[in-house]
């Protein structure tokens, strides 16, 4: 702790795993400035002893109050942590690509020269059999547009010659008040019964992120997905009984489609171990 006193880390969205990083990261001895964009959350950051700043990132221009908000929170930080999603449903729908090319000389102004991007591993397509098991070494080529705008961005923040970024690929998030069965319970026709699960955890995804921080390691990109890859019927289906939800049904006609995320890279090269080995 004594170590990391007086560095200091921005963390731009303090949402679902935003705000227990900050926390950890506090404990740790760092000092965090976190971004919300709305009033009522400023409380709760500073209840968590996060310095709080309003940030809401625009596609097409920076107004002077967003401006000076976005310096103050970047200036003196050692590392930022960028981990927002796109927001692509509904009249919502945003361009996140152009968000992040209006932070970037931002980034570059503070002299900053470590990022951390939370992306995700809806960067690759599912292949056309359920046997793909999927690496860094592979190129994505995203079919949705979630993943297309991460993999754009993701580039975008890697090829900058003055900063260095390490991209974290993380499954799907599974943690305190979210599990993808409360969504899937009771419902029917689910495609992909024999695809395999990606998933990981909440406390996983703050433990990998903290050891790539205290490993001073950027410029990589890693998988992040728990090494436990049942089926989507088996691990849903036992789920459901296990919280006492209704059992989902799957479509058993088509043929499953899928792709086991790897992530053996971040247990070799960080040597890290997975807190939750089974989901």
């Amino acid at each position: 702790m004594t170590a990391n006193k007086g560095k200091q880390i921005s963390i731009l969205g303090c949402g679902w795993l935003g705000l227990p990083l900050a926390e950890s990261l506090i404990k740790r001895g760092f000092s965090v400035n976190g971004s919300t964009t709305t009033l009522t959350k400023v409380l709760v950051l500073k209840t968590a002893k996060v310095i709080p700043f309003i940030i809401t990132l625009s596609a097409v221009e920076v107004s002077d109050e967003m401006r000076l908000s976005i310096e103050a929170f970047l200036e003196k930080s050692d590392i930022l942590i960028i981990d927002f999603p796109p927001k692509l449903r509904g009249n919502d729908s945003e361009n996140f690509v152009a968000k992040i090319q209006m932070l970037i000389p931002f980034i570059e102004k503070a002299k900053l020269k470590k990022v951390v991007f939370v992306s995700s591993t809806s960067v690759y397509a599912d292949g056309t059999s359920t046997a793909l098991s999927v690496t860094e070494m592979i190129k994505p080529k995203p079919n949705k547009e979630s993943g297309k705008q991460l993999w754009e961005t993701e580039q975008l923040l890697q090829n900058n010659p003055n900063f260095k970024t390490t991209v974290i690929r993380f499954g799907g998030l599974i943690g305190k008040n979210r599990h993808p069965i409360y969504f899937l319970a009771g419902k029917k026709n689910l495609e992909n019964p024999e695809a395999p699960i990606n998933l990981i955890h909440q406390t996983d995804c703050i433990g990998i992120i903290e050891t790539i921080i205290s490993r001073d390691i950027y410029g990589e990109i890693y998988n992040a997905v728990t090494p436990f890859h049942p089926t989507r019927k088996s691990y849903y289906i036992q789920k459901a009984v296990e919280f006492e939800l209704h059992v989902p049904q799957f479509d058993e006609d088509k043929p499953s489609i899928g792709k086991t995320v790897s992530s053996n890279k971040i247990e070799m090269e960080l040597n890290y171990k997975f807190q939750h080995k089974i989901l």
